[in-house]
């Protein structure tokens, strides 16, 4: 594409579709490219899963999102996005990967797996669910091993090992007990966690009680065969028999694709990608950092209800340059 574009959004979750929003208001030129299908991490979440937020703080744009039920589920957040998309005819490219962003002077050429584009300014609104945190032990890449879960039922009657106690974990766990699975749980804190929406946890925590679903607290998997798995407990090693592991564990933003633009990360643990809060701009002029990308390896603290307002406040510091 030789025509220079007033904006690239890199990542078509619901806040690149938000920051596409803005720019049509503003009838600026804009493309959003997603290496996946459109909302790529809300289609890869369990089909099952309900959200913790009310449909209301998952709207974008004062745009309705009606539900049936208080708390929305997949399916109802995936209509959603979709009607948002294809009613405003939103200009997005799917399926198409961003290799790279090259700054020359103030402008910028992203080059993507079929083409390249030329703009003014760059959004980068890639959410975090593509690369998942390895365990890093001895069987980690049997085909057995995943790190993600869709629905319950290839684990009817097996023997599974769900690790870790987020609410992506405790779900899975919870739904493979009851579709028939024996469900064994590997959790490296010493209890369910906090942040596990509140009317699950009691449910998780009373079946672990009364013994339907097996937990070791303080645990770690130390390695995975083809019929076994062995776990370190506060009691030593003990190996149980294993027909599947559901790594729960968590994921990472794509710092390549920051650090590859000279974007700064905090020097801590964190990796926290520099940016304004009021302008959501990055250290590198131009270059906008939008949603989860946000917090670095705190995953937990942005999500769509809370950075939702990010496309505007970018877009109010590009009406000032454009």
């Amino acid at each position: 594409m030789s025509k220079e574009l007033d904006i690239v959004i890199v990542g078509g979750g619901p806040i690149g579709i938000a920051c596409a929003l803005e720019c049509k208001k503003r009838n600026w030129t804009y493309v959003v490219i997603e290496k996946g299908a459109l909302t790529n991490s809300l289609f890869n979440y369990p089909k099952n899963m309900t959200f913790f937020s009310t449909s209301e703080k998952l709207e974008i744009d004062d745009i309705p999102f009606i539900s049936n039920n208080p708390k929305p589920n997949r399916d109802e957040a995936l209509e959603y996005y979709r009607r948002v998309t294809t009613t405003n005819n939103l200009n997005i490219h799917l399926y198409e990967e961003v290799t790279s962003i090259n700054k020359e002077k103030s402008k910028f050429t992203t080059i993507t797996s079929k083409t390249s584009y030329h703009s003014k300014k760059v959004i980068i609104s890639t959410g975090f669910y593509d690369i998942p945190k390895l365990l890093d032990v001895p069987g980690e890449s049997l085909d057995k091993v995943s790190h993600y879960y869709k629905e319950a039922h290839p684990y009817t009657l097996q023997d599974v090992i769900v690790v870790g106690a987020s609410n992506s974990a405790v779900d899975a766990a919870l739904e493979i007990y009851r579709k028939g699975g024996r469900v064994t749980m590997v959790i490296r804190g010493e209890e369910i966690g906090d942040r596990v929406k509140y009317w699950v946890r009691p449910d998780i925590i009373n079946r672990i009680e009364e013994g339907s679903i097996t937990a070791y607290y303080n645990a770690n998997i130390v390695s995975i065969s083809d019929h076994e798995a062995t776990i370190r407990t506060p009691n030593g090693e003990i190996t149980i028999p294993n027909d599947y592991v559901i790594a729960l564990t968590g994921y990472l933003p794509n710092f390549k694709l920051l650090t590859d633009n000279h974007i700064e990360l905090s020097k801590d643990d964190k990796m926290i990608p520099k940016y304004h809060s009021e302008t959501m701009e990055s250290n590198v002029k131009g270059l906008y950092l939008a949603g989860v990308i946000c917090g670095g390896k705190e995953t937990h603290k942005w999500f769509i209800e809370n950075s939702r307002m990010h496309a505007k406040k970018i877009a109010l510091h590009i009406e000032k340059s454009l």
